[in-house]
C-alpha cells in the first residue's frame, strides 16, 4: 500500500513522481491511500521496462531494489522530498462522442505511487491525495493520452477564486471568443512565455525588456502548482511602487511581514488599478485588483490587502501561478505550442472542442466547476474533470 492517487510532474516543471501527504488534514478532506494489491488492472513498471531508464531522469530513477520495481526519488525546490516506484494502471473516464452520446473508457497510464516523504509534503496543512501531471515531457498524463490518440494535445482549466475554490479541468480545448494566445518560448521544459512589458492604469512601468528574456536562468513560466506570482527584482520594485503611487490618496501603505500592504477603507476595485502583462503576439493580460493583493484580515480597524506577488532574487524566473490564472479559462495548446487566456466565470459551463483542429464543439452545459471531494472525467476528444483548486496541479 502506497500514498497516492496519481501523477506524473507539475504543470510546467519536468517529470517528477507522484507526491503524496499525511491521512489527517486540515483541508477537511479525507485523504486515501492508493492500494496497488487491490485493483486487477495495476502491475509495477519493471526495470526493464523502456521507460525507466528513457523517461526518468538518472539521477532521480533507481533500479537496484530486489523487487526489479523501476522506483524513483526525487528532491522539490523547496527542500521537500518523495520516493517510490512506478505503477501501470487504467484511468477511467467518459468519452463524449456528441451532445449526448457518452461512452465509459479507460486507457492504461504510469504514475508514480510515493511511499515516503519529507518536507512540506509530511505538514497537515499541505496534505493532498496527489499531484495530476501535465507537464510536456513524455510521462505526463496528457502525453500519456495524446499520443494514443485518446485526447488532442492541449488542455485546459478555468480555477474559481471565489468561495470554496473549485474549478473546471479539461483533457481537451476549451472554446471562447475572447481568448488570446501567445506562442510558448521553443526547446523549454517548462510552460514558458516572452513576457515583454509591464504596464499599472496604461501606463509601461520602466522595465528593461532584457530582464524578461528566456536563458537558462532567466524568462516567465506559467506554473498553476505556485500558489502565488513571483518578479524578478527589476520588475517588482517599479511594479509595486506604482501601485503605491496610484493609490497613495485613497489607502495608507504598511509594511507586515516583510510584505507590502495597505490599510483599504472601501473596496479594492474602487481604489486599486488595473495591470497589464504585455506577451508576445500582441496578447495581455489583464489583473483586476484581486489577481494582485491578498487579504490579509484587519489592520488598525481597516481591511489589509497585500501585494500577492513576491520578488524574486539574483536573475531569478518570474512565475505566474493560481494568484493570476485564477477566474481565467487558460488553454495549453501543446500541438500548437501556444498558450491563450480569457477572464471568465469559472462557475459557469464551457464549451469544449470535440474535433482536433476543427470548429466542432459540445456544449458542456453541465460541466460546472465543483467543490465536491469527486472528480468526475468527460470527455469528446476531451476529458473534463471537476478538480478541486487546492488539488488542481499542485500544477510544484
Amino acid at each position: 500500500m502506497c500514498r497516492l492517487i496519481l501523477e506524473v510532474t507539475s504543470c510546467g516543471l519536468h517529470a517528477v513522481p507522484a507526491v503524496i501527504a499525511p491521512s489527517q488534514v486540515k483541508l477537511e478532506v479525507e485523504l486515501n491511500f492508493y492500494d496497488t494489491g487491490s485493483s486487477s488492472t495495476a502491475s509495477m513498471v519493471p526495470c526493464s521496462d523502456p521507460i525507466c531508464p528513457s523517461v526518468v531522469q538518472p539521477a532521480a530513477s533507481d533500479c537496484t531494489n530486489q523487487n526489479n520495481q523501476c522506483g524513483y526519488s526525487f528532491q522539490y525546490g523547496d527542500g521537500s522530498g518523495t520516493s517510490g516506484y512506478y505503477v501501470s494502471d487504467l484511468l477511467y473516464f467518459d468519452m463524449v462522442l456528441g451532445n449526448s452520446l457518452i461512452v465509459n473508457s479507460s486507457a492504461p497510464i504510469i504514475f508514480g505511487c510515493s511511499t515516503y516523504q519529507s518536507g512540506d509534503l509530511t505538514k497537515t496543512d499541505k496534505a493532498i491525495d496527489g499531484i495530476f501531471g501535465f507537464g510536456q515531457q513524455g510521462l505526463s498524463v496528457i502525453s500519456q493520452l495524446s499520443s494514443r490518440g485518446i485526447t488532442p494535445k492541449v488542455f485546459s482549466h478555468c480555477l474559481k477564486g471565489e468561495g470554496n475554490g473549485g474549478g473546471i479541468l479539461v483533457l481537451g480545448e476549451i472554446l471562447e471568443p475572447s481568448i488570446v494566445y501567445s506562442p510558448l518560448v521553443p526547446s523549454q521544459p517548462h510552460y514558458n512565455l516572452n513576457l515583454q512589458s509591464i504596464a499599472v492604469q496604461g501606463q509601461l512601468l520602466p522595465i528593461d525588456p532584457a530582464k524578461f528574456v528566456t536563458t537558462n536562468n532567466r524568462g516567465t513560466i506559467i506554473d498553476s502548482g505556485t500558489t502565488l506570482s513571483y518578479l524578478v527584482d527589476e520588475a517588482f520594485d517599479p511594479f509595486v511602487s506604482a501601485i503605491t503611487t496610484a493609490v497613495s490618496q485613497s489607502a495608507s501603505p504598511v509594511i507586515s511581514k516583510g510584505n507590502q500592504c495597505y490599510m483599504v477603507p472601501t473596496s479594492i476595485n474602487e481604489i486599486f488599478p488595473p495591470v497589464s502583462l504585455n506577451f508576445a503576439g500582441s496578447a495581455s493580460m489583464v489583473l483586476r485588483p484581486q489577481d494582485y493583493l491578498i487579504h490579509y484580515g484587519v489592520f488598525d480597524g481597516a481591511p489589509l490587502w497585500c501585494i500577492g506577488f513576491q520578488k524574486v532574487q539574483d536573475q531569478g524566473v518570474s512565475i505566474l501561478g493560481d494568484l493570476v490564472l485564477k477566474d481565467k479559462i487558460v488553454v495549453y495548446d501543446l500541438a500548437r505550442q501556444r498558450i491563450g487566456w480569457a477572464n471568465y466565470d469559472c462557475s459557469l459551463s464551457v464549451n469544449v472542442s470535440i474535433t482536433s483542429g476543427k470548429d466542432e464543439y459540445v456544449n458542456a452545459g453541465q460541466l460546472v466547476s465543483s467543490s465536491s471531494r469527486n472528480m468526475l472525467f468527460k470527455t469528446p476528444v476531451a476529458l473534463l474533470v471537476h478538480v478541486l483548486v487546492f488539488i488542481g496541479f499542485i500544477i510544484s
